[in-house]
């Protein structure tokens, strides 16, 4: 079973061999993988300084309240009935003779106890680091051929070493999406939580995968593509809290075009295009090289799901002089 997992038939191209890679220290490593767990840890701890030393005093000093909602005179009777095992609306509106419709207006209540002020300054951690990572980005790959001439990617492979800049990206960046995996279980429940917990985990998928496979190059135009956008979304978040709502509106246009021209355009006529079409052409294909185009595949499934919504934000926007709300991301217990 070990020997069929980490065949090289399966990982590697014809007549390559896992030793080739290990001799030559050039080469990524397969046990760097390990270091951005530990690392996405410490990296926690950071977005809570961030948050607590940073975006709370500025989200205070902007307006934003952090008093949590005022309790209601039915807390104690609901709670009562909750600790002896009524859980669902009906069964608690039973055992404490409330109407139903209170009974589900405290739970959606109750669920949004976290302030406005608590969303502000998670928010402004995600600013923080996609802004950050977005310039590090581009100053990282500017100066590379294959930005430039994405068949780059595949001549000469497996042959391509590893830029110390390129491991960097790779180690910062895997480093925060394992962070946002474990975290994700404890920040703002939202509707699409489940398509974020399948993105974060294709997405890692997909930066070891490359990683392993050597395909580091077209991983990191992956990268580049989808570090344009998110800051600006962001962005349009934090203002629409402190109720800057034409900064909000200014930030959730450079977003949606900024995130369909990326992620509707680039992404799939330029990178998928070039994995799927223009490698086949100078590569021999391998296993491993179908996984890799399969969860590219899906990254594009999931910006189609998220391009309806953003559309159609867009679209309110322009035809019913509405303001922005981002009915992609809202929770079961508050209207953002």
């Amino acid at each position: 079973m070990v020997w069929s997992v980490w065949s090289e038939e399966v990982w590697l191209p014809p007549n390559i061999t896992w030793e080739y890679f290990q001799d030559e220290p050039r080469f990524a490593q397969f046990s760097d993988l390990g270091l951005p767990i530990p690392m996405a840890l410490l990296l926690i701890l950071v977005r809570l300084v961030i948050q607590s030393k940073v975006f709370l005093p500025l989200g205070i000093h902007l307006g934003l309240s952090p008093r949590q909602p005022k309790p209601s005179r039915d807390d104690a009777a609901i709670q009562a009935a909750r600790s002896a095992g009524a859980q669902d609306g009906a069964a608690i509106a039973k055992k404490t003779g409330l109407q139903l419709r209170t009974v589900e207006r405290w739970l959606r209540r109750n669920r949004a106890r976290i302030t406005t002020l608590d969303k502000f300054c998670e928010t402004g951690w995600r600013w923080t680091f996609y802004s950050f990572v977005h310039v590090a980005g581009l100053v990282i790959m500017w100066d590379k051929g294959w930005v430039w001439d994405i068949t780059e990617c595949w001549w000469d492979y497996p042959n391509h070493h590893i830029d110390p800049s390129i491991w960097w990206y790779y180690m910062i960046e895997l480093t925060f999406y394992w962070s946002l995996f474990f975290s994700q279980f404890v920040d703002v429940k939202r509707k699409d939580f489940w398509e974020m917990f399948v993105h974060h985990v294709a997405t890692i998928a997909l930066m070891v995968l490359s990683w392993t496979c050597h395909l580091h190059r077209v991983g990191s135009l992956v990268l580049l593509v989808h570090d344009f956008a998110d800051h600006w979304l962001e962005m349009a978040k934090l203002a629409r809290y402190v109720h800057w709502q034409r900064t909000c509106d200014v930030a959730f246009g450079m977003f949606a075009v900024t995130w369909v021209y990326t992620r509707l355009a680039i992404y799939p006529t330029f990178l998928i295009y070039s994995t799927s079409i223009e490698a086949g052409q100078i590569l021999t294909m391998f296993p491993a090289y179908y996984v890799f185009n399969f969860l590219l595949t899906t990254l594009l499934i999931l910006h189609l799901f998220w391009g309806y919504f953003i559309i159609k934000v867009a679209y309110k926007v322009m035809t019913a002089a509405d303001t922005v709300t981002d009915t992609r991301s809202q929770s079961e217990s508050s209207s953002e």
